[in-house]
């Protein structure tokens, strides 16, 4: 084994992670917020917006991420690039660019599978917490913003842990579409050293570190302060 390479391209093993921070950041953030919505959907008692989004859901759940990546920056791209009036105008440097196509995949992916835990976790909350809110006077919004969504995702914190860990690995997929991110730096390097397994076993490591934090992150949250006796 052989890591003298390690000084040479360390800078690009840095700038990798931090491609990779920033697509679980985006994906994970904006990916919750319309999980939210796709959660509260599903429960819809109107049938149209619910098998809408059913569908949606198992479109998404259905087909591989790498196929979807594929679809938006192949085709989706592509179609943006044929337009001269897109290419003249300055969103263009952000669509002409591989990582928002993939930001964008993973937002969608994150919103339907976490939206389908999300829904189940709503599901399971126990109807007297929510009745005793709306007795105490409670409206349907104030209702669900501190008592049916913070139990819900209480309950989910282990699940949503895992959630967080498979993002992390899914972000690996960017460096198909010729973004530099963690794994596609490890990929530079095996390039121009023609070393193997020693960069990939340098980014398996970096993961399972940046894996450990996510779940430590969550547990952390799960903690309540004891009080003194």
């Amino acid at each position: 084994m052989d890591f003298h390479w390690l000084s040479s391209f360390y800078g690009e093993l840095v700038r990798g992670i931090g491609l990779t921070m920033q697509l679980l950041l985006i994906s994970g953030f904006f990916g919750f917020l319309l999980a939210v919505g796709v959660a509260l959907g599903r429960l819809s008692k109107f049938a149209v917006l619910a098998n809408g989004l059913r569908f949606y859901t198992s479109v998404l759940r259905g087909t591989p991420l790498l196929v979807q990546i594929y679809i938006l920056y192949y085709g989706v791209g592509s179609v943006f690039a044929s337009f001269p009036l897109i290419r003249g105008s300055m969103l263009w440097p952000y669509l002409r660019e591989g990582f928002w196509y993939v930001a964008f995949a993973l937002t969608l992916s994150v919103s339907a599978y976490v939206g389908e835990v999300l829904r189940g976790g709503l599901r399971a909350v126990p109807r007297g917490e929510l009745e005793a809110a709306r007795a105490y006077g409670m409206r349907p919004w104030l209702v669900l913003r501190r008592v049916w969504m913070p139990r819900a995702l209480q309950m989910l914190r282990p699940t949503l842990a895992g959630e967080s860990v498979m993002l992390l690995k899914a972000t690996a997929l960017a460096s198909t579409v010729a973004v530099t991110d963690l794994l596609g730096a490890a990929n530079l390097v095996r390039a121009q050293t023609l070393r193997v397994y020693e960069p990939l076993l340098v980014v398996a490591v970096i993961y399972i570190i940046l894996a450990i934090i996510i779940e430590q992150g969550f547990a952390r949250i799960g903690k309540t302060p004891q009080r003194q006796a």
